[in-house]
């Protein structure tokens, strides 16, 4: 194996489906705790996840005066939940997702939070309410921790993307509605939103923007797959040149790139660059943003 190569995990969804599944309502009860607690921001940046070490977390959330985090720890396999005076809350993770919901708000309550969520998953097909949820019950700790792993290269890699650009951006971040890590920049546009879009795609699309992105795969892509697209779409986007392996998909309206082809490069870590800096650089120029969003010098490393 290349050294470049070394490190990077194949995740086929086939093997984890039913873990991913139960793991993606998981992670909706948490992130709606950050959708009820946090002030709007554009673009929906208020209601993701962040990749951590261990996991995914809400980041602190007000509470009053006080504040909490909450962190699904994929290695140690447990909720935490901290506050800002002290308190901390511990839940194992596996079960069923109606006993997780159940154990979630009770200690909340136990630590003096007072929230409500709303208890419909979000953008996902035939939702199930949490309290009534027995379906999504599997969890396999090491599919977990190797989907975590998985991710948290990817972050990186995406971090060295967001770097590149001198404009604003999001945080590269985790939306538990989609279950996929994202990062989008913005030109300082505003964009009008396509009539009769849902409120999601609503506030998600008032903004001129290229969103690039990973999802480990679903019901309706079977794969993990990279994404990138431009809002709105430029005419002949599709012409833009892409690395091998990365096509567009005139059906989702996006730039493709399969997590195993990047894997079959000497260098998967270099090939998702790729990927990410010529989807952006191609919808970029058609739209005709400044290349000096991207052009920049890197100052010399300290001597000391």
């Amino acid at each position: 194996m290349d050294d470049a190569s070394a490190g990077w995990l194949t995740l086929p969804y086939m093997d984890w489906r039913d873990t991913r599944d139960t793991l993606h309502m998981y992670t909706q009860v948490i992130g709606k705790l950050r959708l009820a607690l946090s002030p709007f921001e554009p673009g929906w940046a208020n209601v993701p996840l962040y990749v951590t070490a261990r996991g995914l977390t809400t980041s602190p959330l007000p509470i009053g005066l006080r504040t909490f985090d909450a962190e699904l720890d994929l290695h140690d396999h447990v909720l935490m939940i901290r506050t800002s005076d002290g308190q901390m809350e511990r839940r194992p993770l596996g079960g069923a997702v109606a006993e997780f919901y159940r154990d979630v708000m009770d200690a909340l309550r136990r630590m003096g939070i007072d929230v409500a969520i709303s208890v419909h998953p979000s953008e996902v097909a035939d939702p199930i309410a949490f309290p009534d949820d027995h379906t999504h019950a599997t969890y396999n700790r090491a599919q977990v921790q190797r989907f975590h792993r998985v991710l948290s290269r990817i972050d990186l890699v995406m971090k060295e993307h967001r770097a590149r650009f001198r404009g604003r951006t999001t945080p590269v971040h985790f939306f538990w509605g989609t279950f996929d890590l994202a990062l989008t920049r913005y030109s300082g546009k505003l964009a009008d939103p396509l009539p009769g879009d849902s409120v999601i795609a609503h506030f998600s699309s008032d903004a001129e923007e290229v969103c690039a992105g990973w999802w480990p795969g679903d019901h309706r892509v079977s794969s993990a797959t990279f994404f990138s697209y431009a809002y709105p779409a430029p005419p002949d986007i599709s012409a833009v040149t892409l690395p091998p392996g990365a096509t567009w998909s005139p059906d989702a309206g996006e730039f493709l790139f399969p997590y195993d082809a990047a894997l079959a490069t000497s260098d998967p870590r270099r090939a998702i660059r790729d990927f990410l800096a010529s989807s952006y650089e191609g919808a970029a120029r058609l739209m005709g943003w400044s290349s000096g969003l991207t052009t920049f010098s890197e100052p010399d490393a300290p001597s000391h």
